[in-house]
């Protein structure tokens, strides 16, 4: 396992010696820095550190994949939210595949540190269907829309207009909505 600087100097050192041709414009950093991996971990980017060494948390190669992995793809012109979907549970092997990490940079991640039970990361699951799945919209008052996967029946939309109306309110109260509500 590595410190978060050394996981950094790993990723440097990867990018450095395999073909990384750098990022595409000056909005993007051509390697990450100690808070933009934070920030990948907080938002499910990349793994959360595997263990805490007092208040050093500790990576693995799998970090070092997916940092590599997200890093090529941004120097492809790929946004995160583009990169988030395409690796959002992608294996070792597939982020291997992108990364393009050599191996000796990979050795060296276990070094016998106890590790915290991994956390259930459910948002980054890999879908269970191959299917894309087609979404129904219901327009609901002030603009909102509920999403569904299946599309529902005349009596069905009836229903979840009558239903939704606790929500509509909560939402104008909030000022989350385009428009006033109107109820139904």
């Amino acid at each position: 396992m590595w410190t978060l600087d050394e996981l950094l100097d790993r990723v440097r050192v990867a990018l450095a010696v395999a073909e990384y041709p750098g990022a595409p414009n000056g909005r993007v950093r051509d390697v990450p820095d100690r808070r933009a991996v934070r920030w990948y971990a907080t938002t499910g980017l990349v793994d959360r550190p595997v263990a805490m060494r007092g208040r050093n948390a500790l990576y693995g190669p799998r970090h070092l994949l997916q940092l590599v992995a997200v890093k090529r793809r941004q120097a492809e012109g790929r946004s995160l939210a583009q990169i988030q979907a395409e690796l959002a549970g992608a294996t070792d092997a597939a982020l291997a595949d992108i990364a393009r990490v050599p191996d000796e940079l990979l050795d060296g991640g276990d070094n016998g540190a106890e590790l915290a039970p991994p956390r259930d990361r459910f948002w980054a699951a890999a879908p269970t269907t191959l299917a894309p799945t087609t979404l129904a919209g219901v327009p609901l008052a002030g603009g909102a829309v509920l999403l569904l996967p299946a599309h529902p029946g005349p009596d069905d939309v009836v229903a979840i207009h009558a239903a939704a109306q606790p929500l509509l309110d909560l939402l104008a109260a909030r000022g989350l909505l385009t428009k006033p509500p109107e109820a139904y």
